[in-house]
Protein backbone atom coordinates (compact mmCIF):
# COMPACT_ATOMS: atom_id res chain seq x y z
CA UNK A 1 0.00 0.00 0.00
CA UNK A 2 2.71 2.39 0.50
CA UNK A 3 4.61 1.60 -2.86
CA UNK A 4 1.43 2.56 -4.46
CA UNK A 5 1.22 5.58 -2.49
CA UNK A 6 4.73 6.67 -3.26
CA UNK A 7 4.18 5.96 -6.60
CA UNK A 8 1.24 7.99 -7.23
CA UNK A 9 2.72 10.75 -5.69
CA UNK A 10 6.53 10.56 -7.84
CA UNK A 11 3.70 10.64 -10.82
CA UNK A 12 1.93 13.55 -9.59
CA UNK A 13 5.32 15.28 -9.34
CA UNK A 14 6.43 14.32 -12.89
CA UNK A 15 2.62 15.52 -14.37
CA UNK A 16 2.91 18.47 -12.28
CA UNK A 17 6.79 19.47 -13.22
CA UNK A 18 6.52 18.52 -17.23
CA UNK A 19 3.34 20.18 -17.75
CA UNK A 20 4.89 23.41 -15.96
CA UNK A 21 8.09 23.29 -17.80
CA UNK A 22 5.87 22.60 -21.47
CA UNK A 23 3.47 25.67 -20.65
CA UNK A 24 6.42 27.76 -20.49
CA UNK A 25 8.78 26.05 -22.71
CA UNK A 26 5.54 26.75 -25.50
CA UNK A 27 5.27 30.17 -24.49
CA UNK A 28 8.62 31.86 -24.46
CA UNK A 29 10.73 29.55 -26.79
CA UNK A 30 8.74 26.68 -28.89
CA UNK A 31 6.02 29.28 -29.94
CA UNK A 32 8.27 32.55 -30.86
CA UNK A 33 10.28 30.34 -32.69
CA UNK A 34 8.00 28.60 -34.55
CA UNK A 35 6.37 31.82 -35.67
CA UNK A 36 9.94 32.94 -36.68
CA UNK A 37 10.94 30.14 -38.65
CA UNK A 38 7.59 29.37 -40.56
CA UNK A 39 7.59 33.80 -41.21
CA UNK A 40 10.57 33.11 -43.04
CA UNK A 41 10.02 29.47 -44.87
CA UNK A 42 6.59 30.57 -45.81
CA UNK A 43 6.19 34.64 -45.82
CA UNK A 44 2.56 36.24 -46.76
CA UNK A 45 3.10 37.87 -50.11
CA UNK A 46 4.71 41.73 -49.10
CA UNK A 47 1.87 43.82 -49.39
CA UNK A 48 2.28 47.02 -52.39
CA UNK A 49 4.13 49.85 -51.16
CA UNK A 50 2.50 52.97 -52.24
CA UNK A 51 4.65 55.78 -52.29
CA UNK A 52 2.02 58.40 -52.90
CA UNK A 53 0.00 59.87 -50.07
CA UNK A 54 -3.36 59.00 -51.59
CA UNK A 55 -5.82 58.67 -48.28
CA UNK A 56 -6.75 61.03 -46.40
CA UNK A 57 -5.60 60.37 -42.20
CA UNK A 58 -7.66 61.27 -38.81
CA UNK A 59 -4.97 61.57 -36.41
CA UNK A 60 -7.81 60.43 -32.82
CA UNK A 61 -6.28 61.39 -29.44
CA UNK A 62 -8.31 60.71 -26.30
CA UNK A 63 -7.30 63.37 -23.47
CA UNK A 64 -7.99 63.89 -19.86
CA UNK A 65 -6.32 66.58 -17.90
CA UNK A 66 -4.00 66.33 -20.95
CA UNK A 67 -2.86 70.57 -21.02
CA UNK A 68 1.08 70.25 -20.26
CA UNK A 69 1.15 68.17 -22.83
CA UNK A 70 -1.63 68.55 -26.12
CA UNK A 71 0.27 71.52 -27.47
CA UNK A 72 3.28 70.24 -28.24
CA UNK A 73 1.36 66.91 -29.39
CA UNK A 74 -0.61 68.56 -31.67
CA UNK A 75 2.19 69.98 -33.55
CA UNK A 76 4.08 66.88 -33.51
CA UNK A 77 1.47 65.70 -35.72
CA UNK A 78 0.92 68.50 -37.43
CA UNK A 79 4.88 69.03 -38.58
CA UNK A 80 4.65 65.02 -39.74
CA UNK A 81 5.53 64.61 -43.63
CA UNK A 82 2.21 64.34 -44.54
CA UNK A 83 -0.27 66.67 -47.25
CA UNK A 84 -2.43 69.09 -45.37
CA UNK A 85 -4.98 68.59 -46.98
CA UNK A 86 -5.04 64.89 -46.12
CA UNK A 87 -4.56 65.20 -42.66
CA UNK A 88 -6.78 66.37 -39.57
CA UNK A 89 -6.70 66.12 -35.94
CA UNK A 90 -9.63 65.41 -33.78
CA UNK A 91 -9.01 65.05 -29.95
CA UNK A 92 -11.90 63.92 -27.29
CA UNK A 93 -11.73 65.57 -23.75
CA UNK A 94 -12.75 63.49 -21.63
CA UNK A 95 -14.41 65.29 -18.49
CA UNK A 96 -11.30 67.36 -18.38
CA UNK A 97 -10.91 69.85 -15.37
CA UNK A 98 -7.95 71.73 -16.73
CA UNK A 99 -7.53 73.74 -20.07
CA UNK A 100 -6.93 70.96 -22.41
CA UNK A 101 -9.95 71.75 -24.70
CA UNK A 102 -9.18 75.84 -24.69
CA UNK A 103 -5.67 74.58 -25.61
CA UNK A 104 -6.98 72.58 -28.62
CA UNK A 105 -9.56 75.50 -29.85
CA UNK A 106 -6.42 77.88 -29.56
CA UNK A 107 -5.16 76.44 -32.46
CA UNK A 108 -7.63 78.26 -34.45
CA UNK A 109 -7.33 75.45 -37.33
CA UNK A 110 -10.54 73.57 -39.17
CA UNK A 111 -7.89 70.78 -39.33
CA UNK A 112 -7.79 70.41 -35.53
CA UNK A 113 -10.99 70.01 -33.82
CA UNK A 114 -12.33 68.91 -30.18
CA UNK A 115 -14.81 66.96 -29.14
CA UNK A 116 -16.28 67.29 -25.00
CA UNK A 117 -17.53 64.67 -22.89
CA UNK A 118 -18.82 66.25 -19.51
CA UNK A 119 -18.56 63.25 -17.45
CA UNK A 120 -15.44 61.31 -17.29
CA UNK A 121 -16.50 57.86 -19.81
CA UNK A 122 -13.07 56.82 -20.34
CA UNK A 123 -10.90 56.32 -23.13
CA UNK A 124 -13.06 54.06 -25.02
CA UNK A 125 -15.79 55.64 -25.03
CA UNK A 126 -14.38 58.44 -26.57
CA UNK A 127 -12.73 56.46 -29.01
CA UNK A 128 -16.13 55.19 -30.18
CA UNK A 129 -16.95 59.43 -30.26
CA UNK A 130 -14.29 60.34 -32.29
CA UNK A 131 -14.71 56.75 -34.90
CA UNK A 132 -18.09 58.12 -35.28
CA UNK A 133 -17.36 62.07 -36.19
CA UNK A 134 -13.88 61.43 -38.28
CA UNK A 135 -14.10 61.84 -41.65
CA UNK A 136 -10.55 60.55 -42.91
CA UNK A 137 -10.22 57.27 -45.04
CA UNK A 138 -8.43 56.22 -42.29
CA UNK A 139 -7.82 56.42 -38.30
CA UNK A 140 -4.56 57.00 -36.64
CA UNK A 141 -4.98 56.32 -32.82
CA UNK A 142 -2.61 57.83 -31.00
CA UNK A 143 -1.47 59.11 -26.98
CA UNK A 144 -1.18 62.76 -25.89
CA UNK A 145 2.58 61.81 -24.30
CA UNK A 146 4.29 59.99 -27.15
CA UNK A 147 5.74 61.65 -30.33
CA UNK A 148 5.35 60.41 -33.81
CA UNK A 149 8.59 60.84 -36.04
CA UNK A 150 8.45 62.77 -38.94
CA UNK A 151 7.61 60.11 -41.61
CA UNK A 152 5.62 57.76 -39.23
CA UNK A 153 2.34 58.35 -40.75
CA UNK A 154 3.71 57.94 -44.32
CA UNK A 155 5.04 54.60 -43.42
CA UNK A 156 1.76 53.28 -42.01
CA UNK A 157 -0.59 54.65 -44.54
CA UNK A 158 1.51 53.30 -47.57
CA UNK A 159 0.14 49.59 -46.71
CA UNK A 160 -3.15 50.53 -47.49
CA UNK A 161 -2.73 50.43 -50.84
CA UNK A 162 -2.96 46.43 -50.37
CA UNK A 163 -6.83 46.00 -50.27
CA UNK A 164 -6.35 43.10 -47.66
CA UNK A 165 -4.67 45.43 -45.26
CA UNK A 166 -7.01 46.40 -42.31
CA UNK A 167 -4.89 47.87 -40.20
CA UNK A 168 -1.08 48.50 -39.31
CA UNK A 169 1.21 48.75 -35.99
CA UNK A 170 4.16 51.24 -35.78
CA UNK A 171 6.63 50.73 -33.42
CA UNK A 172 6.80 52.62 -29.81
CA UNK A 173 10.12 53.13 -28.21
CA UNK A 174 10.43 53.64 -24.78
CA UNK A 175 13.06 55.85 -23.26
CA UNK A 176 15.20 53.01 -22.12
CA UNK A 177 16.14 51.94 -18.76
CA UNK A 178 18.30 52.27 -15.51
CA UNK A 179 18.92 49.04 -14.99
CA UNK A 180 17.43 46.01 -12.95
CA UNK A 181 13.91 44.59 -13.74
CA UNK A 182 13.28 47.68 -15.75
CA UNK A 183 15.86 46.58 -17.91
CA UNK A 184 14.23 43.21 -17.66
CA UNK A 185 11.10 44.85 -19.02
CA UNK A 186 12.98 46.25 -21.80
CA UNK A 187 14.66 42.93 -23.06
CA UNK A 188 11.13 41.53 -23.13
CA UNK A 189 9.86 44.30 -24.74
CA UNK A 190 12.20 44.09 -27.84
CA UNK A 191 11.31 40.29 -28.06
CA UNK A 192 7.27 41.20 -28.12
CA UNK A 193 8.09 43.60 -31.18
CA UNK A 194 9.86 41.08 -32.64
CA UNK A 195 7.44 38.51 -32.37
CA UNK A 196 4.59 41.03 -33.68
CA UNK A 197 6.61 41.65 -36.92
CA UNK A 198 7.31 37.95 -37.49
CA UNK A 199 3.85 37.20 -36.72
CA UNK A 200 2.71 39.84 -39.31
CA UNK A 201 4.98 38.06 -41.97
CA UNK A 202 3.49 35.17 -41.99
CA UNK A 203 -0.49 36.60 -42.08
CA UNK A 204 -1.23 38.93 -39.26
CA UNK A 205 -0.30 40.14 -35.90
CA UNK A 206 -2.30 39.70 -32.89
CA UNK A 207 -2.97 43.85 -31.88
CA UNK A 208 -1.34 46.50 -32.40
CA UNK A 209 0.72 49.38 -30.57
CA UNK A 210 -1.98 51.58 -29.22
CA UNK A 211 0.56 54.60 -29.51
CA UNK A 212 0.55 54.53 -33.12
CA UNK A 213 -1.27 52.39 -35.18
CA UNK A 214 -4.17 52.96 -38.05
CA UNK A 215 -7.12 51.64 -39.21
CA UNK A 216 -9.89 51.89 -42.43
CA UNK A 217 -12.46 53.89 -40.54
CA UNK A 218 -15.36 51.70 -42.45
CA UNK A 219 -13.76 48.65 -40.16
CA UNK A 220 -13.98 50.46 -36.77
CA UNK A 221 -17.20 48.30 -34.86
CA UNK A 222 -17.58 50.02 -31.28
CA UNK A 223 -16.14 48.53 -28.39
CA UNK A 224 -18.06 48.57 -24.92
CA UNK A 225 -16.96 51.13 -22.13
CA UNK A 226 -14.91 49.32 -19.66
CA UNK A 227 -12.72 47.94 -22.47
CA UNK A 228 -8.88 47.16 -21.50
CA UNK A 229 -7.08 46.52 -24.31
CA UNK A 230 -8.75 48.86 -27.08
CA UNK A 231 -5.40 48.30 -29.37
CA UNK A 232 -6.04 44.31 -29.35
CA UNK A 233 -9.95 44.21 -28.94
CA UNK A 234 -10.50 46.85 -32.20
CA UNK A 235 -7.77 45.59 -35.00
CA UNK A 236 -9.21 42.19 -34.12
CA UNK A 237 -12.63 43.02 -34.45
CA UNK A 238 -11.96 43.75 -38.09
CA UNK A 239 -9.39 41.06 -38.92
CA UNK A 240 -12.81 38.93 -41.26
CA UNK A 241 -12.68 37.45 -44.60
CA UNK A 242 -8.66 36.88 -44.51
CA UNK A 243 -7.80 40.22 -43.77
CA UNK A 244 -4.62 41.25 -41.95
CA UNK A 245 -2.83 43.50 -39.34
CA UNK A 246 0.49 44.23 -40.29
CA UNK A 247 3.23 45.89 -38.11
CA UNK A 248 5.70 48.12 -39.67
CA UNK A 249 9.26 48.74 -37.57
CA UNK A 250 9.82 51.82 -39.75
CA UNK A 251 6.51 54.23 -38.19
CA UNK A 252 8.40 54.93 -35.24
CA UNK A 253 6.88 56.80 -31.98
CA UNK A 254 8.68 57.35 -29.07
CA UNK A 255 7.77 57.47 -25.46
CA UNK A 256 9.79 60.57 -22.96
CA UNK A 257 9.30 58.38 -20.15
CA UNK A 258 11.77 55.85 -19.03
CA UNK A 259 10.93 52.57 -18.01
CA UNK A 260 10.01 52.35 -14.18
CA UNK A 261 9.20 49.49 -11.93
CA UNK A 262 6.55 51.27 -10.47
CA UNK A 263 4.74 52.95 -12.99
CA UNK A 264 5.35 49.79 -15.47
CA UNK A 265 3.56 47.83 -12.94
CA UNK A 266 0.16 49.70 -13.44
CA UNK A 267 -0.04 49.69 -16.53
CA UNK A 268 1.08 45.94 -16.81
CA UNK A 269 -1.56 45.08 -14.38
CA UNK A 270 -4.17 47.04 -16.33
CA UNK A 271 -3.11 45.18 -19.55
CA UNK A 272 -2.46 41.58 -18.48
CA UNK A 273 -6.18 42.38 -16.90
CA UNK A 274 -7.65 43.00 -20.48
CA UNK A 275 -6.18 39.80 -21.34
CA UNK A 276 -8.30 38.00 -19.10
CA UNK A 277 -11.52 40.41 -19.55
CA UNK A 278 -11.03 39.35 -23.35
CA UNK A 279 -10.66 35.41 -23.07
CA UNK A 280 -13.57 35.93 -21.22
CA UNK A 281 -15.96 38.32 -23.12
CA UNK A 282 -14.72 36.81 -26.60
CA UNK A 283 -13.81 33.27 -25.88
CA UNK A 284 -15.58 32.72 -29.50
CA UNK A 285 -12.21 33.87 -31.23
CA UNK A 286 -10.18 30.69 -29.75
CA UNK A 287 -12.87 28.40 -31.59
CA UNK A 288 -11.15 27.77 -35.29
CA UNK A 289 -14.10 27.76 -37.36
CA UNK A 290 -15.03 31.16 -36.11
CA UNK A 291 -11.35 32.91 -36.06
CA UNK A 292 -8.71 31.97 -38.37
CA UNK A 293 -5.69 33.10 -35.90
CA UNK A 294 -6.81 31.38 -33.15
CA UNK A 295 -3.89 29.72 -32.48
CA UNK A 296 -1.46 32.76 -32.49
CA UNK A 297 -3.80 34.63 -30.29
CA UNK A 298 -4.25 31.35 -27.82
CA UNK A 299 -0.48 31.19 -27.54
CA UNK A 300 0.68 34.63 -27.52
CA UNK A 301 -1.63 36.63 -25.42
CA UNK A 302 -3.82 33.43 -23.93
CA UNK A 303 -0.74 30.73 -22.76
CA UNK A 304 1.47 33.03 -21.10
CA UNK A 305 -1.42 33.98 -18.54
CA UNK A 306 -0.78 30.65 -17.28
CA UNK A 307 2.80 31.04 -15.91
CA UNK A 308 2.60 31.52 -12.27
CA UNK A 309 0.50 28.38 -11.99
CA UNK A 310 3.41 27.27 -14.03
CA UNK A 311 6.36 28.25 -11.83
CA UNK A 312 4.04 26.79 -9.01
CA UNK A 313 3.52 23.52 -10.53
CA UNK A 314 7.18 23.53 -11.39
CA UNK A 315 8.25 24.08 -7.90
CA UNK A 316 5.86 21.50 -6.41
CA UNK A 317 6.96 19.11 -8.78
CA UNK A 318 10.57 19.56 -8.28
CA UNK A 319 9.94 19.33 -4.02
CA UNK A 320 7.94 16.21 -4.43
CA UNK A 321 10.75 14.28 -6.50
CA UNK A 322 14.18 16.23 -4.78
CA UNK A 323 15.38 12.64 -3.96
CA UNK A 324 16.04 12.03 -7.69
CA UNK A 325 19.16 13.91 -8.94
CA UNK A 326 17.33 15.75 -12.36
CA UNK A 327 14.58 16.85 -10.23
CA UNK A 328 16.86 18.04 -7.40
CA UNK A 329 19.30 19.52 -9.79
CA UNK A 330 16.40 21.33 -11.45
CA UNK A 331 15.09 22.59 -7.63
CA UNK A 332 18.38 24.62 -7.05
CA UNK A 333 18.38 25.93 -10.65
CA UNK A 334 14.60 27.04 -10.10
CA UNK A 335 15.65 28.47 -6.71
CA UNK A 336 18.63 30.30 -8.25
CA UNK A 337 16.94 32.21 -10.87
CA UNK A 338 14.53 33.36 -8.30
CA UNK A 339 17.27 34.85 -6.37
CA UNK A 340 19.02 36.33 -9.44
CA UNK A 341 15.87 37.88 -10.21
CA UNK A 342 15.22 39.24 -6.33
CA UNK A 343 18.86 40.85 -6.74
CA UNK A 344 17.69 42.18 -10.11
CA UNK A 345 14.86 43.74 -8.38
CA UNK A 346 16.42 44.71 -5.53
CA UNK A 347 19.15 46.67 -6.80
CA UNK A 348 18.16 48.74 -9.73
CA UNK A 349 21.82 49.72 -11.06
CA UNK A 350 22.13 45.99 -11.92
CA UNK A 351 22.71 45.48 -15.79
CA UNK A 352 23.80 42.28 -16.27
CA UNK A 353 21.26 40.12 -18.40
CA UNK A 354 22.08 37.10 -15.68
CA UNK A 355 19.97 39.24 -13.42
CA UNK A 356 17.88 41.56 -15.27
CA UNK A 357 16.15 38.99 -17.74
CA UNK A 358 15.26 36.65 -14.47
CA UNK A 359 14.12 40.32 -12.74
CA UNK A 360 11.79 40.82 -15.81
CA UNK A 361 10.22 37.56 -15.85
CA UNK A 362 9.14 37.02 -12.43
CA UNK A 363 8.66 40.77 -12.35
CA UNK A 364 6.17 40.11 -15.33
CA UNK A 365 4.96 37.13 -13.52
CA UNK A 366 4.16 38.63 -10.53
CA UNK A 367 1.76 40.99 -12.63
CA UNK A 368 -0.34 38.25 -14.20
CA UNK A 369 -1.38 37.66 -10.53
CA UNK A 370 -2.00 41.38 -9.94
CA UNK A 371 -3.79 41.59 -13.73
CA UNK A 372 -6.24 38.66 -12.49
CA UNK A 373 -7.03 40.53 -9.03
CA UNK A 374 -7.26 43.64 -10.80
CA UNK A 375 -10.04 41.53 -13.45
CA UNK A 376 -12.36 39.95 -10.87
CA UNK A 377 -11.95 42.80 -8.22
CA UNK A 378 -13.12 44.88 -11.09
CA UNK A 379 -10.91 47.65 -10.24
CA UNK A 380 -10.05 49.18 -14.27
CA UNK A 381 -14.16 50.02 -13.68
CA UNK A 382 -12.87 53.48 -12.53
CA UNK A 383 -11.64 55.00 -15.71
CA UNK A 384 -8.62 57.11 -16.74
CA UNK A 385 -5.00 56.10 -14.71
CA UNK A 386 -3.06 58.62 -15.29
CA UNK A 387 0.68 57.96 -16.67
CA UNK A 388 2.31 60.45 -15.26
Amino acid sequence: MIAIVDWSLESVGIVMFWTGILQCAWTFALYPASIFVLARLYPKKPTKLSSEEQFSVTVLIAAHNEEDRIRDRIKNILECEYPESLLDILVVSDGSSDFTVQTVKSFGLDRVSILERRDKSGKPACLNMAAAKATGDLLLFADARQTFAADAIKKLVRHFNDSSVVAVSGQLFPHGSIGGAAKGIDFYWKLERSLRNAEAKLDSCIGCTGAIYALRRECYSPIPQDTLLDDVIIPMQAVTGGRRVLFDAEARAYDPQRLDVKREKYRKARTLAGNFQMLFRYSEWLLPWKFRLWWKLASHKYSRLFTPVSLVTILAGNLILKDVPFYFFALWAQVSLYLLAIFGIAFRNLRSPLFTVPAGFLFLSWMIVWGFVYYISGGYKSGWAKSG
